[in-house]
């Protein structure tokens, strides 16, 4: 009589289980990020353990935050991370950020009493760029958020911005007010001449059509600068 031969799992695959069904009873709050980043692998590295991969990404890039917005080609450093990590990854940070955009337009007040959900937005969606983005929040008569435009991608240091084409999409929108947001990949939110100089000018620009300059919000991976509470917008405004 044949032997039968039995086939041991891997262990990791009785890890995996057991991770799945503790995030499905108790959800991912009190899971170490290491944790939660193997259940992402799983979804991209069907085959592996994948614990060691975690926890090699999180001492590389710091924080998992960092790990989920770092790029591509930094990605692809660490073995085994391929193209559907990437996209994984890619999937819940802009699920992150669709959802900070939806708890902000959907508050029927004013920004000026919900500006921890701005500021929450703005960090999410810029914090970790590595090349500078300058956004415009859309705002009505009432200072609720109406829509919101990416205008200029630039550099590591820089980003291009024309006032005109500022005031120009503002009026297409309809807004009677703006939030202006750009990020600073270095880290340091500290306004630089020039982003001291294109505020002026936008701030003349929207005076003179009516629309309000409410701020200007500079992001950094780690804390952000804003104008208004520096009392800077009324100081650049010539």
């Amino acid at each position: 009589m044949a032997e039968t031969t039995v086939v041991k799992k891997p262990d990791y695959l009785g890890h995996r289980e057991r991770l799945k069904e503790r995030f499905l009873l108790g959800g991912g709050h009190d899971m170490p990020d290491y944790e939660l980043l193997e259940l992402l692998l799983t979804l991209s590295i069907p085959r592996r353990d994948v614990k060691p991969i975690a926890k090699e990404l999180l001492a590389k890039f710091g924080s998992f935050a960092a790990v989920i917005n770092a790029s591509p080609i930094a990605l692809y450093e660490v073995p085994y991370v391929k193209e559907s990590t990437y996209t994984v990854f890619s999937i819940v940070r802009e699920a992150a950020v669709r959802s900070c955009w939806d708890v902000l337009k959907s508050q029927n007040e004013t920004v000026l009493a919900q500006y921890d959900a701005v500021i929450d937005y703005c960090r999410t969606a810029m914090a970790h760029k590595d090349v500078e983005e300058f956004r415009v929040i859309y705002l009505d008569t009432k200072l609720r958020v109406t829509g919101e435009e990416i205008q200029q991608r630039g550099t590591v240091n820089q980003v291009a911005i024309h006032p005109r084409e500022v005031i120009k999409a503002a009026m297409i929108h309809k807004a009677k007010a703006i939030i202006l947001v750009h990020n600073h990949p270095t880290g340091d939110v500290t306004p630089s001449h020039a982003d001291l100089e294109i505020t002026g000018k936008i701030n003349i620009a929207c005076k003179a059509v009516g629309i309000r300059l409410l701020d200007h919000i500079i992001v950094g991976k780690n804390s952000y600068y804003s104008f208004n509470d520096h009392g800077l917008i009324e100081y650049v405004k010539s």
